[in-house]
């Protein structure tokens, strides 16, 4: 009896081109060896396939290889019965990518061999070797990768160029030993011309329009494969990206930390600053804001504040029934969708929360001369009462007079900070900055959001008391309807005069029977900020008094 027919396929991969272009290379060594193994198995009716599917170049990391995917869809399609590998490790050094393999594989009724290792998938025992040389193989991977990564922070803190396409300005240096980049005096004089335009004019859109007019280009990079890219007009934010990159003040950055590298600099560090400085202040600008304009009357507080995890707060808006509600949200929200750490705040609520706190925080410091950190009485007295004057028109106007006094703020879960800039505190009470209190900068508060209905209220520092108008009405509207009640007029009487529902009427009358403590906590705005109207008639408090103040929050 014929055994039934099993239709082969080789893959072959290597990790680096070195050597590809040999006439035997190692993929031609793997794909011999393969379709040796194939032909010993002849007698089991094994039949190599024709195609080569071969991936030089290629990361054993990754799922994402030209030969593997046309593999896989042949595979798919039905064409091929056993994957042939002269190693596992050829095939995927990632047990999570293994995992999806061999259950692709099994969906399609496909095994696969290793040639050097003698055992194959459609055993159980063969599936556990496989996990077990799979997880020396990550390892093995995960363990020269961190060595890698190591490798390049130690030499980047040398001040070493660890290759890649050198940016504008730059060359690699000819000696191929050494690791450092050389100044490109063509290329450099379009950096230097690139800062001097948004030193002069402060803004990227009109630096873009400027550098394209005067004609310069992006730095033309010709790969050693001939492939050439760059020497075209550059975008705005390929400007930004030159006018952000410390290179080019002779330093080189490994991810969020610099060190002095051993090139020279091309931009002069007062220059740098002052543009690093008119950078920083455009970002808080809202979009089409001139430089030196009012602060942005939808989002006074855009580019100012970040969450607990360094994410920016976003303002956004929504429109609903006519109404447009405004909001600042964690910027991850908005680029990456859901996430529940992201804050979404009410933008009024959080505008007049700051204001409140940097006001009252101005006059607390004028109140006690915490102003000047040294002075005679004098210059001390007459500062605080400039900065009491400051504190004054901040609670009377809001954010937009608060708004140019803060440098930075963040937002956490249960702490609201924010910093003051000494500069323009200074200049506003006509004093020297570096003469200032630094307690008069430096602002902290306990901060919380709760839900109030369907809202959301930001309760920062201490609450003040705020009367509802809801509780209150309905307070006084159980008192007069349970009197008219009690007087002997029917209720239906009473709902008929009143052009409201009984049932709506008998709700509201049981709010009489609340505890004295409750109704004065009420009436003066100290009752818990969560409760709300709809709140108090969903709970059917008690009878007891006391039941009624524990159930309430009101027993402290």
């Amino acid at each position: 009896m014929s055994k039934p027919l099993i239709r082969c396929a080789i893959y072959t991969r290597k990790s680096s081109d070195e050597g590809l272009d040999q006439d035997f290379n190692s993929l031609d060594a793997q794909h011999e060896a393969c379709a040796a193994y194939i032909a010993s198995q002849k007698h089991e009716g094994w039949k190599m396939r024709p195609e080569r599917y071969d991936d030089g170049g290629v990361s054993g990391g990754t799922l994402d290889r030209p030969a593997l995917n046309r593999l896989l869809t042949e595979i798919d399609a039905g064409r091929i019965d056993m994957v042939v590998v002269y190693k596992i490790d050829r095939l995927t050094r990632s047990l999570a990518d293994f995992a999806k393999l061999v259950e692709r594989l099994e969906a399609a009724g496909c095994s696969f061999v290793s040639v050097t290792q003698a055992f194959n998938t459609s055993s159980s025992m063969g599936r556990l070797t496989l996990n077990v040389l799979l997880s020396f193989a990550q390892f093995e991977r995960e363990v020269t990768a961190e060595r890698i990564r190591d490798k390049i922070a130690a030499s980047k803190k040398k001040g070493l160029w660890m290759g890649g396409v050198p940016p504008l300005g730059y060359d690699p240096h000819p000696d191929k030993m050494r690791r450092e980049l050389v100044v490109n005096e063509d290329e450099a004089e379009i950096v230097r011309e690139l800062f001097d335009l948004y030193h002069e004019h402060g803004c990227l859109s009109a630096v873009t329009r400027e550098a394209e007019a005067r004609g310069l280009r992006s730095k033309r990079h010709i790969f050693s494969t001939g492939r050439v890219q760059g020497g075209n007009i550059m975008s705005q934010g390929q400007i930004h990206k030159v006018l952000t990159n410390p290179i080019y003040r002779g330093l080189i950055r490994h991810k969020e930390v610099t060190y002095p590298g051993l090139h020279d600099s091309i931009i002069d560090e007062a220059l740098w600053e002052e543009v690093q400085h008119l950078l920083q202040s455009a970002s808080r600008r809202r979009r089409g804001a001139q430089p030196g304009g009012a602060p942005d009357a939808d989002a006074p507080l855009k580019g100012l504040f970040c969450d607990e995890t360094g994410d920016h707060l976003t303002p956004t808006h929504c429109q609903k029934n006519g109404r447009r509600f405004r909001y600042y949200v964690s910027n991850r929200l908005v680029s990456g969708g859901c996430d529940p750490t992201g804050w979404r705040l009410p933008a009024r609520e959080l505008e007049v929360s700051v204001a409140n706190h940097i006001s009252h925080h101005l006059g607390q410091c004028a109140k006690r001369h915490l102003v000047l950190e040294a002075s005679d009485a004098a210059s001390a007295q007459g500062a605080s009462r400039l900065l009491s004057s400051l504190a004054s028109a901040i609670a009377k106007e809001g954010i937009q007079s608060a708004v140019s006094l803060i440098r930075s703020g963040r937002i956490g879960r249960e702490v609201l900070t924010i910093d003051l800039d000494p500069t323009t505190i200074a200049s506003a009470i006509g004093v020297p900055a570096d003469q200032l209190d630094r307690r008069l900068l430096a602002i902290e508060v306990s901060f919380e959001c709760r839900r109030r209905g369907v809202e959301i209220r930001i309760v920062a520092g201490d609450i003040m008391p705020a009367p509802d108008p809801s509780l209150i009405r309905a307070l006084r509207n159980a008192r007069i309807w349970s009197e008219q009640m009690r007087s002997g007029i029917p209720l239906a009487h009473i709902a008929k005069s009143e052009k409201a529902s009984e049932r709506y009427m008998s709700r509201i009358m049981h709010l009489d029977g609340l505890s004295p403590k409750i109704k004065d906590a009420i009436v003066n705005g100290r009752q818990p900020i969560d409760l709300t109207l709809k709140a108090l008639l969903r709970t059917h408090p008690p009878l007891a008094w006391d039941a009624q103040e524990r159930q309430l929050g009101f027993a402290g």
